[in-house]
C-alpha cells in the first residue's frame, strides 16, 4: 500500500468502512491543480467523524460511578463530492466503532476516554474529556454540564490530525430514561506533509493545512436498566450528521 493510500485509510478510517470505499491514489497533478478547497472539505468531514462524542447525559456519575461501553456510529460525508474523486469513492458515510469509558470524581467532575484501532495497522484513534456538572440536577431541576474534549490520530507519519471541543449539555432524568441535548464548537487541526515520488527525478513536496471551526448540536437518550445501559444520539457537526448508539454498563 503506497503512502497516500495508507494515509487516507488511516485518516478516514476506511478500513472499518470496508467495501463502501474503493481507495485510489491522489495524483501529483491533482495537487498541482490546487487541493486547498478539497483538503478543507475533507478536514471538515473528518472533523465531524473524529471529534469527540460522549453519548452520555449531563448528570455527574459521582465518586463511585462509572460508564463503560462499546459505541457504533455512522457519519454522513457532507462534502464527499468535493474530495471523493481524489480517493475514487462515491461513499456517502463512514462507520466507526469505539470503546468508551467514563469515571466519576468528586465535586461534579467526570473524566472520560475513547479509543479505537484500525485492524492490522499501527493507526489508533483516541480522545479524552473533562466534564463539570455545575448543576447536578434533582427532581425539579435538570442537570447542566460543560465539557472540554480532545481527539487525535496516531500512527500516520504524513498526517497530523486532532480536534478540540467545548460543549454545554442539559439533561433531565425520568425514571429509567434520561433525554439530553447540547451545543458546542469543534476546532479541527489537520496538517498533511508528503513527498510525491511518482516521478523520482522530480519529486513533489505536498504541504497542506486546514483548521476549520465547526458548530455542533446534539440530542440523545440514555436508558438505564440496572447495570446495563443503552444510549443513542444524533449529532450534527458542521453540516455532517452522525447517528450513534452505545451499549455498556453504567452506575
Amino acid at each position: 500500500m503506497n503512502k497516500f493510500k495508507s494515509l487516507v485509510a488511516g485518516a478516514a478510517l476506511t478500513v472499518i468502512a470496508g467495501p463502501a470505499f474503493a481507495l485510489g491514489n491522489f495524483s501529483s497533478d491533482f495537487f498541482k491543480s490546487g487541493m486547498d478547497a478539497e483538503f478543507d472539505a475533507l478536514s471538515e468531514d473528518l472533523g465531524a467523524v473524529l471529534s469527540y462524542k460522549a453519548i452520555a447525559p449531563a448528570e455527574p456519575l459521582g465518586l463511585l460511578g462509572f460508564d463503560i461501553g462499546l459505541e457504533g456510529s455512522f457519519t454522513g460525508l457532507e462534502s464527499v463530492e468535493k474530495w471523493g474523486d481524489a480517493l475514487e469513492t462515491d461513499a456517502d458515510y463512514l462507520p466507526l466503532v469505539k470503546l468508551h469509558a467514563h469515571k466519576g470524581l468528586p465535586f461534579g467532575i467526570d473524566v472520560g476516554a475513547v479509543y479505537s484501532q484500525i485492524p492490522s495497522t499501527d493507526i489508533q484513534y483516541m480522545g479524552a474529556e473533562l466534564r463539570y456538572s455545575f448543576v447536578s440536577g434533582n427532581i425539579a431541576l435538570p442537570a447542566v454540564a460543560v465539557r472540554g474534549t480532545y481527539t487525535t490520530l496516531v500512527g500516520i507519519d504524513e498526517l497530523d490530525f486532532s480536534t478540540m471541543g467545548l460543549e454545554l449539555t442539559v439533561s433531565k432524568g425520568f425514571l429509567m430514561a434520561t433525554p439530553y441535548a447540547g451545543i458546542g464548537q469543534v476546532w479541527v487541526s489537520s496538517d498533511l506533509d508528503y513527498t510525491d515520488k511518482t516521478i523520482p527525478a522530480t519529486p513533489v513536496k505536498v504541504s497542506l493545512s486546514s483548521d476549520p471551526s465547526l458548530f455542533k448540536w446534539f440530542v440523545g437518550l440514555n436508558f438505564n436498566l440496572g447495570l446495563m445501559n443503552l444510549a443513542a444520539e444524533v449529532d450534527t457537526t458542521g453540516d455532517a450528521v452522525t447517528v450513534s448508539g452505545k451499549l455498556g454498563l453504567r452506575f
